[in-house]
């Protein structure tokens, strides 16, 4: 029996298959949105694009933050990473209260996007370390997390049936937003004009990150687009090479049930490994390549292709894993990301200006790719309906990462070089790579074993 949503007026039915997973079918983008869902992968693409400084251009301004607030330079590296402990830790409590019903994706955006924006203000005018941390490291990473999370957690809703793609492009604008910045900030960054520079990016993070939450929206709870069969789209998977690879969830995981899996801790362990690479990456290219006697213009564009690659890889990436398979996928990118790591230091020991900037395309390239590959097969291992929650507890592994690449590395750095933080930085790579290949999506039984022809039940649901 076909019943109507209070939330839209249109008409729907729920489905359910062999395994009992429900799926809604019937109400339209147009029914939910007022228009189509595409809205929900270039709006949050564009959030992202707009909080994306904070993080990937913070190297090219470390040297002038560190001269006009009389900080060392280890400091002005903690500062990062308590943005980034913070910028993580917000991930979970934020997704848990959008599926309680008590914040929606709209609210969590505008809200982060005035802590973001103040977060800038906060660094700009500090009068002490103190300050810093509470305005730029809490209240801004706080509000980059609430951006982060709401934009990476609609685009799985939105698009169930192939999330690689989607969410790969979304979690792409995390890193293309700062490429400019990466530019102003080595030439134009400097202690004459310090103060003016970082109000304008505050105020700008502020109205792009304001004006593209406004119009955020979850799709209701089993949601699945009309145009696709889920009975057929799952029935298939024996001939659908993508479904082969990467198939839905057998059922709806709560938190605890997903953690009980062990699937969800392994992925977390993954996730501080590999992510603690990246950050260091990002935070100490730039003064590697100054040290190495690289001029500006070639640190700056080792940093700006690392940005530039780090979101292109993100989409690449995610659209690969639609077809090739998501854990393979994500398997791959943790070896080119460990790898990259000795070829970074490698051509830089060697003064080599162009091999650098081709293990910096590497580095990048990996050291975001792996991103939408979790966020992807989170909803993939665990479902859709607790995504929000789910992924924000494997992203809440940054909290750990985030500390260790950035204020950790620069203590391995001032103790044992350059040379130890980047071979430490590549072993950590590879270990994330060899425990990735003991994930197994939980409850799916293997296609070898699966008789022909099942008959999955569907049912219209009042």
């Amino acid at each position: 029996m076909t019943t109507t949503s209070a939330s839209t007026s249109a008409p729907y039915r729920e489905i359910r298959d062999s395994n009992g997973r429900v799926y809604r079918v019937g109400e339209s983008p147009q029914d939910i949105l007022g228009g189509p869902r595409s809205l929900m992968i270039w709006l949050p693409w564009a959030a992202m694009f707009g909080i994306s400084v904070a993080e990937y251009a913070y190297g090219s301004a470390e040297d002038t933050l560190s001269s006009v607030h009389h900080w060392t330079s280890t400091n002005t590296f903690w500062l990062l990473g308590i943005w980034t402990v913070f910028q993580a830790g917000v991930s979970f409590p934020t997704g848990r209260l959008r599926e309680k019903g008590l914040l929606s994706p709209r609210r969590a955006t505008l809200i982060g996007a005035v802590l973001a924006g103040l977060g800038f203000v906060a660094l700009s005018h500090a009068p002490d370390l103190a300050v810093a941390i509470g305005g730029f490291g809490v209240l801004g990473g706080a509000g980059a997390g609430m951006v982060y999370s709401s934009c990476i957690n609609i685009v799985g809703k939105w698009y169930p049936e192939k999330k690689g793609g989607t969410t790969g492009f979304v979690n792409g604008g995390f890193a293309y937003g700062s490429v400019p910045l990466i530019f102003v900030f080595t030439y134009w960054f400097d202690e004459g004009d310090y103060h003016r520079v970082l109000d304008l990016v505050g105020v700008y993070v502020l109205i792009v990150v304001a004006v593209c939450g406004m119009f955020f929206k979850d799709p209701p709870k089993n949601w699945w687009p009309a145009q696709v069969d889920p009975l057929a789209y799952t029935r298939n998977r024996a001939s659908n090479s993508s479904l082969r690879k990467n198939p839905p969830a057998v059922r709806q995981f709560e938190p605890m049930e997903a953690i009980r899996t062990g699937m969800l801790p392994l992925m977390w362990l993954c996730l501080v490994l590999i992510a603690g690479v990246s950050i260091f990456g990002i935070a100490f290219q730039v003064p590697f390549a100054k040290k190495e006697g690289f001029g500006p213009l070639v640190a700056a564009s080792s940093a700006g292709v690392l940005s530039l690659v780090n979101g292109t890889g993100r989409a690449a990436v995610g659209w690969v894993s639609d077809r090739l398979g998501r854990k393979q996928s994500l398997i791959g990118v943790l070896v080119i990301e460990g790898l990259a790591q000795f070829g970074v230091l490698w051509s830089g020991d060697a003064g080599n200006e162009p091999l650098f900037l081709a293990f910096a395309f590497l580095s990048g390239f990996g050291g975001g790719a792996f991103f939408p590959m979790f966020a992807a097969l989170v909803p993939d291992y665990f479902g859709e309906n607790n995504n929000a929650s789910n992924y924000g507890l494997v992203y809440s592994a940054k909290l750990v990462s985030g500390l260790a690449g950035s204020g950790l590395g620069s203590m391995v750095v001032a103790a044992w070089g350059y040379h130890g933080a980047y071979l430490m930085a590549g072993a950590a790579g590879l270990l994330s790579a060899a425990l990735a290949l003991l994930l197994r999506q939980p409850g799916r039984t293997p296609l070898r074993r699966i008789r022909p022809n099942p008959r999955p039940i569907s049912r219209e649901m009042t």
